[in-house]
């Protein structure tokens, strides 16, 4: 691809305008390939490595970043053998190929992150870099205070020890309890099993973050784009050093 501009591309990411963006170049706060950029520098959109302010931004146009709502009972995939409903008959035709990052099981519903970036994809996923997500998780009441302690300190599944990084009790009514988790656990279907071991079956499952990217108010079903400070922080979260000996099964 020819090389354009810096304002150029960094306007065309989304960043301002291209008078806004030629002030942050200005102001130092721009870097390529890890120099400090200057006015007059070009650029090739689909492979400089451009940050503001510390944060990457991305610029390859051909990247597609989306946040998905899944409804319960949609397969984690693009497509499914026995005909079921799967995430690409809620995401329509894109024009590129999107993958899921990580799964979902057909009972749990919320956000699923969908990208063609398949080195930052392989990232959030990978144990190494504990990506904490958050779960909203209802079961039968009442719940003794025994069973956060134990999901805290750890719970024997036939794979190994698995434990949350945090545990509230949003709410507690009669026969329901609500439930929300942070864990950075990727298991097949590690909550349910978590609470399956200590007796309480997880009626309803819902993931309401990954990393920085909340569900918020996306409806069941519907999908969206991320923002360019959302990709940002997603990649924020993966430019650390991956943990050489994940505690994902400590």
């Amino acid at each position: 691809m020819a090389e354009e501009r810096l304002q150029k591309v960094l306007a065309a990411a989304g960043i301002g305008s291209r008078r806004a963006c030629e002030d942050l170049i200005g102001r130092g706060r721009v870097t390529v390939d890890g120099k400090r950029a200057t006015l007059g520098d070009k650029v090739d959109a689909e492979t400089a490595v451009i940050h503001v302010d510390g944060q990457r931004v991305v610029t390859d146009t051909r990247l597609v970043y989306l946040a998905i709502n899944k409804p319960r009972g949609v397969v984690s995939t693009m497509a499914d053998e026995l005909g079921r409903e799967a995430i690409a008959d809620y995401i329509g035709d894109l024009g590129v190929r999107v993958y899921h990052v990580g799964r979902l099981d057909a009972d749990t519903e919320g956000l699923m992150l969908l990208t063609n970036d398949g080195t930052l994809a392989h990232k959030l996923t990978h144990p190494s870099y504990e990506v904490p997500k958050t779960y909203m998780v209802e079961v039968q009441g009442p719940l003794p205070r025994a069973v956060g302690r134990a999901l805290q300190s750890g719970v024997e599944l036939e794979d190994g020890i698995a434990r949350v990084d945090s545990f509230k009790l949003v709410q507690a009514i009669d026969k329901f309890a609500l439930i929300e988790l942070v864990l950075h656990e990727g298991r097949n279907r590690i909550v349910r099993r978590m609470f399956d071991a200590l007796g309480f079956p997880v009626q309803r499952l819902v993931r309401t973050s990954i990393g920085p990217i909340k569900l918020g108010d996306l409806r069941v079903g519907r999908h969206r784009r991320l923002n360019p400070g959302e990709i940002g922080a997603l990649f924020k979260l993966v430019e650390r050093e991956p943990r050489r000996e994940s505690r994902a099964r400590r």
